[in-house]
């Protein structure tokens, strides 16, 4: 029996991995420069997802476009105070922007960290739409940042379906391209927002 097909969009309506090429189609029929194609193992589709952030990653806060925009984003959970809360920063047209806070959604509160980090995701993807950003170059260290908003992971809980809906609703006018970082491996933004997430813990 034949293995079903699996189609990769890397740009269109929404970008992800999906199963039937009626699903793939919705996603880039009439869209402007889509990029897609289908693979017959899932390793492979992955894979060309990946290598569509690998094309762009040497982007940096001194030679982006001035439609670019580069966001770090982290999330902190504190067990004894059952509260969790995000840090991001932002850098476009050559100014930084800062931004941290406690999150009290209780959909997200039982995903601890995660749940920070799906919040500080979703305020730059926010922060980038209200300043007319093209492309956002969002700096990760927890990988569902990427695989829920992709598909490559499936949103079970509230919280990632609320996250998967929002970014797919936001997607056909803003690119963001997900890069990870290694979390605690001494890259100045990646730590400067874990630090601002932990101290959004104890802020009123």
């Amino acid at each position: 029996m034949a293995k079903n097909k699996v189609y990769a969009v890397r740009k269109g309506r929404n970008r992800g991995l999906f199963n039937t090429w009626e699903a793939c189609q919705k996603q880039i029929q009439g869209y402007s420069g889509a990029e897609y194609k289908s693979f017959k193992e899932l390793e492979d589709a992955q894979r060309y997802m990946e290598n569509a952030v690998k094309e762009k990653e040497a982007k940096t806060i001194e030679n982006l476009n001035d439609d670019e925009m580069i966001a770090y984003v982290d999330g902190s959970y504190e067990d004894q105070m059952k509260s969790c809360s995000y840090g991001g920063i932002t850098f476009f047209q050559g100014e930084k922007h800062v931004f941290s806070g406690r999150e009290k959604d209780l959909k997200l509160l039982e995903m601890r960290n995660v749940a920070g980090e799906i919040k500080g995701a979703r305020l730059a993807m926010a922060y980038a739409i209200s300043k007319n950003a093209k492309t956002l170059y969002l700096y990760y260290d927890y990988e569902g940042i990427e695989k829920w908003a992709t598909s490559a992971w499936q949103a079970r809980k509230e919280g990632t379906k609320d996250y998967k809906k929002y970014y797919d609703g936001i997607a056909q006018n803003l690119e963001v391209v997900f890069i990870k970082v290694k979390a605690h491996s001494g890259d100045q933004y990646n730590e400067e927002v874990d630090q601002l997430a932990k101290d959004a813990l104890y802020k009123q």
